[in-house]
């Protein structure tokens, strides 16, 4: 009997069912070894030396591998084939008995699939020690950062905080984007557009003043906005030039997971951990009406635009059959990544069949896992067609005001000739028609209007925008992107407003600020970036994981001792006129993990706290005592609940408006879209 073992449950199912048996598939459930929990676990005198031990929760499972292992012929390493897999593979080999580490074989697959597995089979190798070093170096550095900074960030400002590496430099491209908003200075400027009537209304925007190109901040206030207006009161708008072409549009590359992470968010509003928890059950298998699982798309953890020439060639094949020969290329389609220290060993997120069309299966899939592998597979196949093809027209009409200067309007439109990789894959493109006109034309100007316009400051990061910007940057690396964003989530450093943008709590900000004034490298985007090169450098056998470890900790390690002893402590604690009803004295605002709150200056032998609330000034329609108030939940969420709780224990997550439903009359909330609707689950009124 040989022995497979694998990280999950769902995966060793799926393999069990391709194999015969001869075989047993086992999990190990995620890491079987790691660095303690409650303890640091780095012995920094021995050179890093790790001390790893067995969780409580994976020892049962430990024992039932090692007996398995004991039992079979041959074991079988079959983990994911990036560096956390490589690692679990070597955790796993170290538990097991000593006679059966020296003779087994590791296998590696991109797809779980029949023919994927047997293949992976022949190919075996021996696991990769630079790419686990890669991950221990990695494990060892967060593990340091974490347990020597998050107790001086207790002493300095609240207890509770922890300090991440790439999470801290995470949370700071927030903190940077919020100081950024509230520094901008908005600036004003008009645009000038006027209306014609042929045929049909359209329109054309002010872009030449005397022949000289207007920028965008050229007519900058009303004035000169009014001064072009009434010059081109009695103006004659004549046709001077029309230009015709065709546009190519290509299609974009298939998935990698930072671009499948930001399209999912996008277009279908999932969060990145959402998006990577659907991808990991497509991965590892469904059932499609039949008793065997099947694994509908390839390793979702991926920075390589690769692509197999066998799926190539039957997307291909897929193409000319269901759309037509007009629609395939002469030859596939390559793709190169820019992302720094691509994996191109490995394959982009791609269907694992290319004709197993989306509709097909989507009786055997919830609705989420349908639309994601609905999005994978549209963005497959339309990555192997030709491009869409516009035919663009720009139309030039001059008109010559009062003071003989001549003014230049421009008209655009567009048109789609050929759908090419739309036809699958459609995006926000919108035709804009234009009627027939010729050169020389006289039109018909219907109305000139100046329109007001300011600058605006940059947007604040989404989850979609914030991976791409950790990507470009190289902060992190395709497995970590998802796990950032939570983290920094849930340690109450950033949170969500209503349009699902972040932003930093005033926890943030102060953490942000001290460790840029102290420890500035911890939160540099160029060095955490040039970490990450060392590690790939590692995984790649070209540096010593040991000596990227030292040449971290040394200078960090004489830092953080001066900066115990020179910085000084927060001060954040606020008096207030607010009596603690258990001893009477004032309470203070203080500022903890998750923001501030009433506390009593007694403690320890007063401990009273309360929550501070944001009144809503709508009464509790279920009690009619309390009134409703916002709230957050333990990882930030705002919420709206009345103020007795708990002994009224009405609840709502939209805000409450001080109004009763015509239909029923509950009271009615404002959703995050703004729109207006009945609090009442059983009603449908909307505004």
């Amino acid at each position: 009997m040989r022995l497979i073992v694998v990280e999950s449950p769902t995966k060793a199912k799926t393999i069990s069912e391709f194999l015969g048996r001869g075989y047993m598939v086992l999990s190990s459930y995620g890491h079987i070894r790691d660095l303690p929990a409650r303890t640091f676990g780095v012995d920094l005198e021995h050179d890093f030396k790790p001390k790893y031990v067995i969780p409580p929760k994976a020892k049962k499972t430990a024992q039932e591998l090692k007996a398995a292992a004991k039992k079979a012929d041959l074991v079988i390493l079959a983990t994911d084939e990036d560096r956390e897999g490589e690692a679990i593979a070597w955790h796993i080999l170290q538990i097991l008995p000593k006679n059966k580490t020296k003779n087994y074989q590791r296998i590696a697959f991109h797809e779980i699939t029949k023919k994927a597995i047997e293949k992976a089979l022949e190919d075996h190798h021996q696991i990769d020690m630079n790419l686990v070093n890669a991950q221990q170096a990695r494990r060892i550095l967060d593990r340091v950062v974490g347990y020597k900074l998050s107790p001086f960030l207790w002493k300095k400002v609240v207890k509770g905080l922890s300090a991440g590496r790439v999470q801290s430099v995470t949370v700071r491209l927030v903190v940077d984007r919020e100081k950024e908003i509230k520094d901008f200075k908005p600036e004003e400027y008009w645009t000038i557009v006027a209306s014609f009537l042929k045929e049909q209304e359209f329109q054309a925007e002010l872009i030449k003043i005397n022949e000289k190109k207007l920028s965008k901040l050229d007519i900058k206030i009303k004035t000169e906005a009014d001064q072009i207006l009434e010059d081109l009161k009695e103006a004659e708008y004549k046709i001077t030039d029309i230009k015709k072409k065709e546009v190519q549009r290509h299609p974009q590359p298939p998935f990698t997971t930072s671009t499948l992470q930001q399209e999912a968010v996008s277009r279908l509003g999932f969060s990145t951990k959402q998006t990577m928890m659907i991808a990991q059950r497509l991965y590892e298998g469904i059932k499609l009406g039949g008793k065997v699982r099947t694994g509908l798309i390839t390793y979702h953890r991926t920075d390589s635009l690769n692509l197999s020439n066998e799926v190539l060639n039957a997307a291909q094949k897929f193409i000319k059959n269901k759309f037509g020969e007009k629609y395939c290329p002469t030859s596939p389609k390559f793709y190169k990544t820019k992302s720094k220290g691509a994996q191109e060993a490995h394959e982009a997120i791609r269907p694992t069949s290319a004709s197993r069309h989306p509709d097909k299966i989507k009786q055997y899939l919830d609705p989420k896992q349908y639309k994601l592998y609905n999005l994978i597979w549209r963005r497959f196949i339309a990555c192997q067609m030709n491009p869409a093809i516009l035919d663009a027209t720009s139309i030039d009409i001059q008109a010559n005001g009062s003071t003989d200067s001549p003014y230049t309007f421009r008209a655009n439109g567009s048109t789609i000739k050929f759908d090419g990789w739309l036809k699958v894959y459609p995006n926000k493109f919108k035709e804009n028609i234009l009627p027939q006109l010729t050169r020389d034309e006289i039109l018909k100007l219907i109305k000139l209007i100046s329109e007001q316009h300011d600058t605006q400051p940059p947007a604040r990061y989404t989850e979609a925008s914030l991976v791409k910007t950790l990507e470009e940057y190289g902060i992190g690396r395709p497995s970590t992107y998802a796990p950032i964003i939570n983290t920094i989530q849930t340690r109450g450093y950033v949170q969500k407003n209503e349009q699902k943008r972040f932003i930093p709590t005033e926890i943030g900000f102060i953490v942000i600020d001290l460790l840029k004034e102290n420890f500035a490298q911890i939160v540099d985007v160029k060095f955490t970036a040039y970490m990450e090169e060392d590690l790939d450098r590692v995984a790649h056998g070209k540096q010593n994981w040991l000596a990227v470890l030292r040449e971290f900790y040394e200078p960090f390690a004489k830092n953080l001792e001066k900066k115990y002893e020179s910085v000084e402590k927060k001060n954040t604690d606020e008096p207030t006129d607010k009596k603690c009803p258990e001893c009477g004295k004032n309470l203070i605002i203080k500022l903890g993990r998750f923001g501030k709150f009433y506390a009593c200056p007694g403690f320890p032998d007063c401990k009273h706290t309360e929550a501070i609330v944001t009144k809503t000034g709508v009464k509790c329609p279920e009690c009619q005592e309390g009134n409703i108030v916002e709230r957050r939940t333990k990882k930030g969420k705002i919420f709206y609940s009345c103020s007795r709780y708990p002994k009224c224990k009405y609840a709502l997550w939209d805000k409450p408006i001080d109004e009763k439903c015509p239909k029923c009359k509950s009271i009615l909330v404002e959703t995050k879209n703004k729109k207006i609707k009945c609090s009442s689950k059983e009603c449908d009124y909307k505004q």
